[in-house]
């Protein structure tokens, strides 16, 4: 349970007046994954702007909504796009969202993101499950944590999970792989030079969010499940000439292309847990 300053308490006592049920799974949708809110049944759907201290997003691709509901029979909260470091946010700013699941009293997490793919293996449009990660952002969201701040993450993201994701996968028919995520500030791309860097450090994919909500959800001993969509090569790495600069309007696209098969696996994934 977090500690309840006045900025939490107060969206707690919002959120605590309004939604009708208890969810015990939350679900934070990256860039192009929005549309698979639609599987939520019996939703509540609130803008962030709406809601006291709660970031919003200004990035495209983010709709900036939270959805609380069910997928099947679980109580579900859903958010429908994140705030990032490189939009100007504070590191407190951007975990915010996750110390108000954790005092809503949420158990499981799932958090996906586009990526950058770095391994070799991976094409455009693949699902990377995400089993460890590299935290390059240069800040971590546990700096001044009064209480034990010192956390095992040699399992973040739990094994179990992995292995329903991974039967989920099947049922869905996208093409998974497993990989380690690494996170950097951005908002910038990297360069050539710093993607054959990471690879060579034994990261899979790049992306410029995740870990610091994952890193947040693990010191409130929430059990995580990372989802990377592989919407790019990483810079440096595609085989054609004429593929053109990388450009968000193209993570977004990929997200948009895979969307009936990514709602599928979240469905799964939700039922198994």
């Amino acid at each position: 349970m977090p500690i309840i300053d006045k900025k939490l308490s107060r969206t707690l006592n919002f959120l605590g007046s309004r939604i009708r049920l208890k969810p015990e799974t939350g679900i934070i949708l990256g860039s192009g994954f929005g549309d698979t809110a639609n599987l939520v049944k019996d939703k509540q759907l609130i803008p962030y702007h709406r809601i006291p201290h709660f970031p919003v997003s200004t990035v495209k691709g983010h709709k900036g909504n939270l959805i609380i509901g069910k997928i099947g029979k679980r109580g579900v909260i859903i958010m429908q796009g994140r705030a990032h470091y490189y939009e100007g946010y504070s590191m407190a700013e951007v975990i915010f969202p996750i110390r108000l699941m954790a005092g809503l009293g949420i158990r499981n997490m799932i958090v996906t993101t586009a990526v950058g793919g770095i391994n070799k293996r991976f094409s455009k449009g693949d699902l990377m499950i995400i089993k460890d990660h590299i935290n390059f952002i240069g800040e971590n969201p546990l700096r001044g944590e009064k209480k034990d701040p010192f956390i095992d993450m040699s399992s973040a993201y739990d094994k179990r999970f992995q292995d329903i994701a991974v039967k989920a996968g099947k049922k869905s028919g996208m093409k998974m792989h497993k990989g380690v995520l690494a996170a950097l500030p951005g908002p910038s791309y990297e360069t050539p030079a710093e993607v054959r860097m990471l690879g060579r450090l034994g990261a899979d994919a790049v992306c410029m969010s995740t870990v610091p909500e994952v890193i947040m959800a693990r010191y409130f001993n929430i059990k995580v499940l990372g989802i990377a969509l592989i919407s790019n090569k990483a810079a440096g790495l595609s085989s054609s000439l004429s593929s053109g600069p990388l450009k968000h309007s193209d993570v977004v696209k990929t997200g948009r292309d895979r969307m009936k098969g990514i709602a599928i696996l979240l469905r799964e994934i939700v039922k198994g847990l």
